[in-house]
């Protein structure tokens, strides 16, 4: 089960005005389940997004990035479409057909052009997406659309999760209450160089297009390019951000305003705890391990640092046995590659527990302390570099049995 996570709850989960969402079970993998989701938007919705950096991205990953490209008055978003079971990824030109053929079908549905749809994917990857199957589906996810069912949304986006990922939040500005609520989906193939695997975060309140844009990449770089589950980078991650405006607090339109940095900081706070989510329900993950390095010269050291220990299989398997072999973790502080680092100055800590300084073992570090850490189900991993002031915090968890075995059968 998910590491420490309680699953969201439908009643605490806001509707946002503005934003209707409607579910299908299509058949696209497999039988009896909600796998096509719909999300339809108001009239002046405003929408930005950050993708995958995977050279091989998916074919509704391009349609969608053309498609937001070129948005404007005329061809604002009107909806979003997503199928789960099939990536579309590694399909050549059927698979952009595909993509577009899915888009027109939305659009001729909702009364909009398709340039105004962005398509989205997720599942097993170089198969040719059931187009039959998805176009079949549609009309019903059509007629299932309420504001209501951000709950149900989560789940249809789910792929190997065991529990749907949504949170809400409410924040005010300029006296005028704004609602935001988000979901995503993500279990494995997660070192997003942008984003998770997919996400969809909405608010009513209203601002700028650029601010926007702003807005949705800061949050990915400070949630979801935060976290890892095994290093592999997905061809198909998302991250969409929807503002509505219909909350009726005056647009934002100043980045230095007090307003912006509220709900920059708001949006950010659900993108990082849906990121988080991710990481406790990693594909057989068993603990939720946070890595802090510190006092680094750059920002860019301190993740090297701490993305090397997170993609370490030694050290994600150390931390699933339960087992303090600490020197596992200087290894890759000492492969990251940090210029002219010098290893006698860096300490290391597990929680409160000072594992090694001066280049080796701590004299007062004791293995039965190490143990104690590593069997707790949510551990904190510090590295202090001691040569600068900067510093870069990593999400993981640890690499059990049952990573291998949900892999191994993935298609089956």
């Amino acid at each position: 089960m998910p590491v420490n996570f309680t699953p969201p709850v439908p009643e605490q989960l806001l509707p946002i005005e503005g934003v209707t969402l409607g579910v299908a079970e299509a058949g696209i993998k497999k039988p009896g389940r909600r796998d096509l989701l719909v999300i339809r938007l108001n009239e002046g919705a405003k929408v930005a997004g950050v993708f995958t950096q995977n050279d091989f991205c998916a074919a509704p990953v391009i349609i969608a990035k053309e498609h937001l490209l070129n948005v404007d008055a005329s061809y604002p978003v009107c909806a979003l479409v997503v199928n789960t079971g099939n990536a579309n990824a590694g399909t050549g030109e059927g698979g952009i057909a595909d993509a577009r053929a899915t888009c027109l079908e939305t659009a001729r549905l909702l009364g909009c052009d398709s340039r105004q749809v962005l398509p989205f994917s997720t599942g097993v990857i170089m198969e040719p997406l059931p187009l039959g199957r998805v176009l079949a589906g549609l009309p019903a996810a059509v007629a299932d659309l309420k504001a209501e069912n951000w709950f149900i949304a989560s789940q249809a986006i789910m792929t190997t999760d065991i529990v749907p990922k949504a949170v809400s939040k409410q924040i005010t500005l300029d006296g005028t209450t704004v609602t935001i609520t988000g979901i995503a989906k993500g279990s494995g193939m997660i070192r997003p160089h942008m984003a998770t695997m997919l996400s969809y975060i909405a608010t009513d309140a209203a601002l700028s297009q650029p601010l926007l844009q702003e807005i949705v990449s800061h949050a990915a770089e400070n949630s979801f390019n935060r976290i890892t589950v095994d290093g592999d980078t997905s061809t198909n991650d998302a991250f969409i951000l929807i503002a509505t405006g219909q909350a009726g607090n005056s647009a934002i339109t100043a980045k230095e305003s007090a307003e912006f940095a509220l709900l920059q900081e708001g949006i950010t706070e659900v993108a990082a705890q849906l990121a988080q989510a991710i990481v406790r329900d990693g594909e057989g993950a068993t603990k939720f391990i946070t890595i802090q390095v510190e006092r680094g010269e750059t920002p860019d050291e301190c993740r090297k640092a701490a993305y090397a220990i997170a993609h370490s299989p030694l050290v994600k398997t150390a931390f699933f046995a339960s087992d303090p072999n600490l020197g596992r973790i200087l290894a890759a502080i000492g492969y990251a590659g940090i210029d002219g680092l010098n290893v006698n100055k860096l300490q290391l800590y597990l929680d409160n527990v000072l594992v090694a300084e001066n280049g080796g073992r701590a004299p007062d570090y004791l293995e039965k302390d190490g143990q104690r850490v590593m069997k707790q189900s949510e551990i904190t991993v510090r590295v202090v570099l001691n040569r600068g002031q900067a510093s870069a915090t990593v999400w993981t968890c640890d690499l059990s049995y049952d990573y291998v075995k949900i892999n191994a059968d993935y298609r089956s």
